[in-house]
């Protein structure tokens, strides 16, 4: 077997308690994730780049998968969603919730499969779900219409982090895209060089938006 050649990676530094704690094997998972890619994470490796025993995580998490639930955790928290602007109209709020949320994720290309494909269950998760409600309630939307549009909106922003993260971690390199001059160089080909690879999310984000504003009374 020969040893990994990647690069070694920075973890957050342990507390300094002699047992490790559930935030820091979340962070530690998510800098793993972060430097190789989640298919090349382990317990084992998590251990041995904290310098712990790896059974200690048992102590915090049932399984892996429960971890993984902790780095999705992690990765909302990053959002820091108490400083978006709560007092202005909900329209904002829900623009600025989305641009932020892609944000973070495209900050953790390797982790935003493992965000996409499993619920938020934080008590800071369920607290934004109810304050979001509230705001689109206060609005004048019911509370059913006003989760089907926080829905919408977490998987337009969740779907485009996605496949902007695959493309950059090199879905890209298998791309057929015709070159300038080709013979098949077609009309699809001319708009994709006049676009970017993300810049029609604001695009979408402000239409969805736009026809949400209908069900406000």
């Amino acid at each position: 077997m020969t040893a990994d050649p990647s690069p070694p990676v920075r973890l957050p530094e342990q507390p300094t308690r002699p047992t490790v704690t559930r935030e820091y094997l979340a962070a530690a998972a998510l800098a793993l994730i972060d430097a190789h890619g989640l298919r090349k994470f382990s317990m084992r490796k998590l251990g041995t780049a904290g310098g712990f025993d790896p059974m200690a995580v048992y102590r915090h998490y049932a399984d892996q998968e429960d971890l993984f639930d902790g780095v999705a955790e992690m990765l909302f928290a990053e959002v820091d969603v108490d400083t978006l602007p709560w007092d202005g109209p909900w329209q904002q709020l829900a623009r600025d919730y989305c641009l932020r949320l892609r944000d973070t994720l495209l900050r953790h290309p390797n982790a935003v499969s493992l965000f996409a494909t499993r619920p938020v269950r934080s008590p800071a998760s369920i607290d934004t779900g109810v304050r979001m409600l509230t705001e689109l309630r206060d609005a004048g939307i019911s509370p059913a219409e006003a989760l089907r549009i926080t829905r919408c909106l977490r998987e337009f922003t969740v779907g485009h982090a996605l496949s902007v993260a695959v493309t950059k971690l090199g879905a890209d390199r298998r791309s057929r895209k015709p070159q300038p001059g080709s013979p098949d160089y077609n009309l699809l080909a001319e708009a994709a060089d006049a676009t970017a690879l993300d810049d029609h999310f604001e695009t979408g984000l402000t239409a969805m938006l736009r026809g949400f504003e209908q069900l406000a009374r």
